[in-house]
């Protein structure tokens, strides 16, 4: 039987709330544009992980076959060498990482995060590993499991627990929200449905969602829809500039979600560059990590 449409939201976890009928939001020092960088730092399994779900295979070809050196390989990358060269441009314009980094990275890659955090990073939850997303075909014990086993080791690796979460490949059940929430995490990037954060309704603790740009995300744009370069930077700066002018009557957010392993790519970061200069030219920008941005979200309501 076919399932029956309502008037209202197809899930409980929010409220629809048109963007034009809100109380302005304001920013630290009159900000127009919030910008956080995401950098997804994840690991790509050798062999295939018994009975998970894993995202297509490069370029949209249908699941990958194990070892998929390729996919290996280049995601390694951007924990080799992709990784520094972004992290030089972000220091370059005084952006702050927030810093998305699965449980396997967490546990094998103590440099990496020595470095994020002289930067001043925030970590926030990505799971166990990218070759490992939350699906609905998991039981609720084990999606609990999964969230709980990947939120300690990046406790233990970095020596605080993750207040934020982004799912590999955006993965989630149809309960993730609620246990995530339970687990301590206050928000989650993905859900890519605003430009502001706003409240998620849950039953135990307090969560919010930050969304992501995903119009300009590095491996939605270039990876799946064969972006070039050239173009993708001048979506980034045009993201912004439309972002900018709205600003002026509330404040916006941009969120940025980047992978070292394709954007660290040495043709590739100098757009990247090009397009985080353009945005750092206007004064009326705030550069924070996902944290501050709920924290002072939070603060307002």
């Amino acid at each position: 039987m076919p399932a029956e449409r309502k008037p209202g939201m197809d899930n409980d976890y929010y409220d629809w709330s048109p963007i034009t009928t809100r109380p302005a939001l304001t920013w630290p020092a009159d900000a127009r544009v919030a910008l956080c960088v995401i950098l997804n730092l994840e690991h790509y399994e050798w062999s295939m992980p018994e009975g998970w779900f894993q995202p297509p295979a490069p370029g949209g070809l249908g699941r990958g076959t194990f070892p998929d050196l390729r996919s290996y390989s280049h995601h390694e990358y951007g924990n080799r060498v992709g990784i520094f060269r972004v992290l030089d441009i972000l220091d370059r314009y005084g952006i702050p990482p927030t810093v998305a980094m699965d449980a396997t990275v967490a546990k094998n890659y103590p440099f990496l995060i020595e470095q994020c955090r002289n930067r001043g990073a925030e970590f926030i939850g990505h799971g166990q590993s990218v070759t490992r997303m939350i699906t609905s075909e998991m039981s609720e014990e084990e999606e609990r499991q999964y969230i709980r086993e990947s939120v300690e080791a990046l406790a233990e690796a970095t020596g605080e627990r993750p207040a934020g979460w982004l799912g590999p490949e955006y993965g989630e059940s149809t309960r993730t929200p609620g246990l995530l929430a339970a687990e301590g995490i206050r928000y989650v990037c993905d859900w890519p449905n605003d430009e502001q954060p706003y409240p998620m309704k849950v039953a135990e603790g307090n969560l919010f969602s930050l969304p992501v740009h995903v119009e300009v995300e590095d491996l939605f744009t270039q990876w799946n829809r064969g972006v070039s370069i050239m173009h993708y930077s001048q979506m980034i700066r045009d993201t912004f500039d439309g972002l900018y002018i709205d600003g002026a009557e509330t404040g916006r957010t941009l969120v940025l979600s980047l992978h070292p392993w394709l954007i660290g790519q040495p043709f590739r970061s100098k757009y990247l560059d090009l397009a985080l200069a353009h945005i750092s030219r206007h004064a009326s920008v705030w550069k924070a990590t996902g944290r501050d941005i709920i924290d002072w979200y939070e603060g307002q309501s």
